[in-house]
């Protein structure tokens, strides 16, 4: 009886062996991609121009606008503190990740063994870094150039300014995974940003709103940003509530970053 030997097909060839999977978080690799993400940033003026100058015009605007009302800026001023600083990180950190996205940067690195955590924490100590020297130049101007009046610690104006702009940063993170383009991306600011301006307590004390407005308010992060830095404004020392409202900023930052991560994915043609 003869027997037959068959020839293996070209298509049955032995598979290479896929890269193993990188752990979730490294250190090492997670400064590499802040590092990489700050090094494009000094390649960029404008954008540098729009993270540290723009809340600093802003505000100094703001002190001017109010310049025969120098109480109304004390009322108003601290609050603006944090929320510029959350507007432009939202702005700018939505746009740039966008833009990694589209020219097929973030395609190429997840190719590589790096985790979603790593690239995440990466831009988000990158853009917290700047974060850093912008709440810096924007609270140093507002209490010692522009006179704002505050009963407590600027520094803890400062830790707020600064969990605000970390905010910003990861709401521009979570929100860059569902444009296609960067006027898309500018485009989640009214959907995002705009309804927290409204209801965070800047126009109107948010216990005298409508009560579906106020309970609205109440889950919103923007709002106990805005508490918080009151709570500086008003008491000498840390109180309660301020230790919420920095809890409650800071958690919303952390969760915010956990989802964008989450969402991370890459896009194939």
């Amino acid at each position: 009886m003869s027997t037959t030997h068959q020839q293996p097909s070209p298509r049955s060839a032995p598979r290479s062996r896929p890269h193993p999977a990188a752990p979730p978080l490294s250190p090492a690799r997670t400064l590499a991609t802040a590092v990489r993400v700050l090094r494009q940033l000094t390649h960029d003026p404008r954008t540098v121009a729009l993270l540290l100058l723009i809340p600093v015009v802003m505000i100094t605007l703001l002190r001017y606008v109010f310049d025969g009302s120098p109480r109304t800026f004390d009322a108003i001023g601290a609050s603006l503190l944090g929320i510029f600083p959350l507007i432009t990180m939202f702005l700018v950190t939505s746009i740039a990740t966008l833009r990694e996205r589209t020219s097929g940067t973030l395609e190429r690195l997840l190719a590589l063994p790096l985790g979603k955590g790593d690239l995440i924490g990466g831009y988000a100590l990158a853009f917290g870094a700047v974060a850093i020297v912008q709440s810096l130049l924007a609270t140093a101007l507002s209490v010692w150039a522009l006179g704002l009046d505050v009963t407590g610690s600027p520094w803890l104006l400062l830790l707020v300014a600064l969990l605000d702009a970390l905010l910003g940063t990861a709401l521009g993170l979570f929100v860059s995974a569902f444009a296609a383009s960067e006027f898309q991306a500018v485009q989640f600011m009214p959907a995002v940003i705009f309804p927290q301006l409204l209801l965070c307590g800047l126009f109107i004390a948010r216990d005298r709103m409508a009560p579906v407005l106020e309970a609205i308010s109440n889950v919103l992060p923007m709002s106990y940003a805005v508490d918080g830095m009151n709570e500086v404004l008003h008491h000498t020392d840390i109180t309660g509530d301020f230790i919420r409202d920095v809890l409650v900023v800071a958690g919303c930052a952390l969760l915010v970053l956990t989802l964008g991560a989450a969402t991370l994915r890459r896009r194939t043609a």
